[in-house]
C-alpha cells in the first residue's frame, strides 16, 4: 500500500500539499483508493481517499495502528556536516533508513561547512522514513556549536570517535551498551581539534575508534549508527 506523511492527519484528515500532489498527479490516485499515512510519531493510519485534490487531498481514517521503532533506548548521531552538500544529504537518508532518533549537525573548529539547510534535510528524512516503512521521524537539529552539545548530556552514554592515535581510544563495538540513551560524535573531514577532544573527555565523553580503516565523515557516522544497531540486535 502506498504510504504518505501527514503529521496532523488525525486533526485535519487532509494530506499536505506535497503529498497531495504526489498522490493525485504522480500516482493518479482518486476517490475510494486506499492509502497509508504516517504521522512521524509512531502511528500508521489506514485511509480511504474521500476527495482527491493536488493541494489538499481529503481522506477518511479507516483504522489506526502503532508502529514504534524497533530498537531500545535512543541513538543520536552528532556529526560535522561535510563540505559536499550531497554527501550530508546522503548521510541523512541512510541514517534514517538504518534507524536513528536524532541527528545533530555540529559546528567544529575545523568544519568546512558553516551553514546547512535544515528544511531540505527534513524533507529527505521524511522520504527515507516512508521508503524504509518506518513511522517515527527523527529529530534534525539546527547547526549546533560542538561545545554546546557536548555539555548538554551529562550522565548519559556518550562517545567521541576520532582519528588521533596519540589520545588512546577503544573500539566502539566493545564499549557500546545496548538499550541506553546514546550519542556518538563524528568530526569534520580534518577530524576534531585535539583541544575539542580533551574538552569532551573532561566532560565524561568516552573515546572510541570505529576500526582500523580511514573513513569519510559520512561513512564514519553511518558505521557508528549501524554498530549500535548490531550490538542491540545481538542482545535482543
Amino acid at each position: 500500500m502506498i504510504r504518505f506523511y501527514a503529521p496532523d492527519i488525525e486533526q485535519t484528515r487532509t494530506l499536505p500539499e506535497s503529498d497531495s500532489g504526489h498522490c493525485t498527479r504522480v500516482l493518479r490516485m482518486g476517490e475510494g483508493d486506499r492509502i497509508e499515512v504516517v504521522d512521524g510519531r509512531g502511528h500508521v493510519y489506514e485511509c480511504i481517499i474521500a476527495a482527491a485534490h493536488h493541494k489538499h487531498t481529503a481522506v477518511e481514517i479507516d483504522a489506526v495502528r502503532d508502529l514504534p521503532k524497533v530498537w531500545l533506548g535512543s541513538i543520536t548521531i552528532a556529526v560535522a556536516p561535510t563540505k559536499n552538500t550531497d554527501r550530508m544529504e546522503w548521510l541523512v537518508e541512510k541514517l534514517v533508513e538504518v534507524g536513528v532518533d536524532r541527528i545533530v549537525p555540529l559546528r567544529c573548529r575545523r568544519s568546512e561547512r558553516k551553514s546547512i539547510n535544515v528544511e531540505r534535510l527534513g524533507k529527505i528524512a521524511v522520504s527515507a522514513m516512508k521508503q524504509s516503512l518506518k513511522a517515527v521521524l527523527p529529530v534534525i537539529d539546527p547547526l549546533t556549536p560542538l561545545d554546546d552539545f557536548v555539555g548538554s548530556r551529562p550522565g548519559l552514554q556518550n562517545f567521541i570517535a576520532y582519528c588521533d592515535p596519540s589520545i588512546p581510544r577503544r573500539l566502539l563495538a566493545r564499549e557500546y551498551r545496548p538499550a541506553l540513551d546514546t550519542a556518538v560524535l563524528i568530526g569534520p573531514e580534518g577530524d576534531f581539534d585535539p583541544d575539542e577532544i580533551r574538552s569532551a573527555l573532561d566532560l565524561g565523553w568516552r573515546p572510541v575508534t570505529l576500526g582500523d580503516n580511514r573513513l569519510r565523515t559520512e561513512t564514519a557516522a553511518l558505521v557508528a549508527c549501524d554498530t549500535c544497531h548490531i550490538i542491540n540486535q545481538l542482545h535482543q
